[in-house]
């Protein structure tokens, strides 16, 4: 199968479905919520996430390299099962995780700069 003629909604609630069960992860007592509303971590156009500041904590480093690492097992299996780009699946699911956040939080820009979500 194609990208052509790969099924929009069926991508549509795969990428739904990885974004709510990574958003309640924790690890070492910080959740990914909690990251994004301390601001360090943001969601990038790629469909992952990325540290805000290059001297984040720890807890927030491991939270980011944990949900990156599933995100990225996730978004393989939805472009083997569909004959897609990896790079398709993981510029739709960035798109869904920007278009999610909510305002004030972090999003990185096409330029590579952090803004808060307006």
């Amino acid at each position: 199968m194609t990208t052509q003629n790969a099924h929009p909604t069926f991508f549509a609630i795969a990428l739904g479905c990885i974004l709510l069960v990574f958003s309640p992860l924790m690890a070492l007592g910080l959740s990914l919520d909690e990251a994004k509303q301390q601001g360090l971590l943001g969601e990038r156009p790629d469909g992952y996430l990325g540290l805000i500041q290059p001297s984040s904590n720890a807890d927030a480093v491991q939270v980011m390299k944990d949900i990156n690492n599933k995100r990225r097992d996730v978004y393989k299996g939805i472009a083997s099962k569909n004959g897609t780009a990896l790079s398709a699946v993981e510029a739709l699911a960035g798109k869904k995780a920007i278009a999610k956040t909510p305002s004030g939080e972090f999003i990185m820009q096409p330029n590579g700069t952090w803004t808060p979500k307006p």
